[in-house]
């Protein structure tokens, strides 16, 4: 409490109520998670008034369900003025009476129509049998929603009747609204489904089989990236006099560098580097996990990082969030979004701004200064030796030697 409020009158206020004895808790809770000041001050003095509007009811601690919190926020706001993070400060309490026994953790069952768990079921299917990323099922679960949702009603469900004109039309009426890529996720997550349902023995027929197929030619596009030259302004365009700006460095390394996708670098953690042996540990698809050499700018980034910027928290995570609640972030959106920012400081205006066009760029570089395919294969983690083969593409040096003279000779 001395930490953000000094008189002593104002502190011994606080304490008073049911909620006195968890005040200095939950404010070093606030402390712990980086909060501002005035951010703080604002959402102890929540908790006093919740304390003291407890009291006037008769309420003790261990009474304090949602409903009445939610009671407690329509009566105050009738006097002062409600904020947009009332309720989440009041549910932080919960959470910490919670976590010390103060009330039950148990929350209400949910009511789970038959859809809900029929796609529960495949979402374990989907995890346990066929151990497929958590990437893979947040693309897959809305589209199969979707289908369940147009095919029948929530409550309704029977998967006998569902037919081969029922797939094909899903399929026709939203994949021309999709990009051809998004498309093709939508009738993968449709035909893994189907198949699901005749594993379990509710489709007679393997319907499957009906789903339309997306065009898409192998090796058909030519992969996007940057020159060196530009790597380099994005990464001079870093502010490494700021917190923000060493993070942002170390991260846009580590995808120039390294070539690691998004989100192998938003969820490494303290642990998975070997400052002794200079590696790290990068954990990439399909729960695969692989052991690469640090670099030396790579490391003194991410050391300048950890030692002068990242803010102290219990989170285990390299790469922290700039603002409170002071912990890890929790996908690759936040790369992606670190990317784009990167590169409209930098003035690079670039057809595609996700963190894979750094990926690319280490690839093609590689390829431009004689690495193999397979070397490079190896470098990006490639299970498949197909994947790698669109960047002989850009290999145009190579690609010369295969080109037919022009008809007439030379102009």
């Amino acid at each position: 409490m001395n930490k953000f409020f000094s008189d002593p009158q104002t502190i011994l206020r606080m304490h008073e109520g049911p909620l006195g004895f968890c005040i200095d808790s939950y404010s070093g809770l606030l402390h712990e998670r980086g909060y501002a000041r005035q951010s703080a001050r604002l959402q102890i003095r929540l908790v006093a008034d919740f304390s003291r509007w407890l009291r006037q009811n008769g309420y003790a601690a261990e009474k304090i369900t949602p409903e009445r919190v939610n009671r407690f926020l329509q009566c105050r706001g009738q006097h002062l003025r409600p904020t947009k993070g009332d309720s989440a400060a009041l549910h932080r309490l919960i959470d910490l009476l919670c976590q010390t026994g103060v009330i039950s953790s148990q929350t209400p069952p949910m009511i789970m129509t038959p859809c809900d768990r029929l796609l529960d079921d495949f979402r374990l299917y989907l995890a346990q049998e066929r151990a497929l990323s958590m990437a893979t099922l947040q693309n897959y679960l809305p589209f199969t929603r979707q289908f369940l949702c147009e095919c029948f009603t929530p409550n309704r469900i029977e998967l006998s009747r569902l037919s081969a004109k029922n797939v094909t039309a899903f399929v026709e009426r939203h994949a021309p609204t999709l990009g051809r890529k998004r498309a093709q996720l939508m009738t993968t997550a449709l035909r893994s489904f189907l198949r699901y349902l005749r594993y379990r023995g509710d489709l007679a027929t393997d319907l499957a089989a009906c789903v339309p197929s997306v065009a898409c030619w192998s090796l058909s596009e030519v992969p996007k990236f940057l020159e060196p030259s530009q790597v380099q302004r994005v990464l001079d365009h870093c502010d490494r006099q700021t917190v923000f700006g060493r993070r942002d460095y170390a991260i846009l390394l580590l995808l120039a560098r390294l070539g690691l996708r998004a989100s192998e670098v938003a969820f490494l953690k303290l642990e998975d580097i070997d400052w002794e042996a200079g590696q790290i540990t990068v954990h990439g698809k399909g729960g695969h996990s692989a052991q690469l050499p640090l670099p030396v700018d790579v490391g003194e980034a991410i050391a300048a990082y950890l030692q002068e910027g990242r803010p102290s928290c219990s989170s285990r995570s390299v790469f922290v969030r700039g603002r409170a609640p002071r912990r890890g972030f929790l996908g690759q959106d936040a790369i992606g979004s670190i990317v784009k920012h990167a590169l409209a400081r930098a003035g690079i205006d670039s057809q595609h701004k996700g963190a894979h066009l750094f990926r690319h760029s280490l690839a093609t570089q590689m390829l431009r200064q004689g690495a193999s395919l397979a070397e490079i294969g190896e470098i990006l983690r490639h299970r498949h030796p197909n994947t790698t083969a669109i960047y002989a593409k850009v290999d145009l040096t190579a690609l010369r030697t295969l080109a037919l003279p022009w008809p007439g000779g030379e102009l």
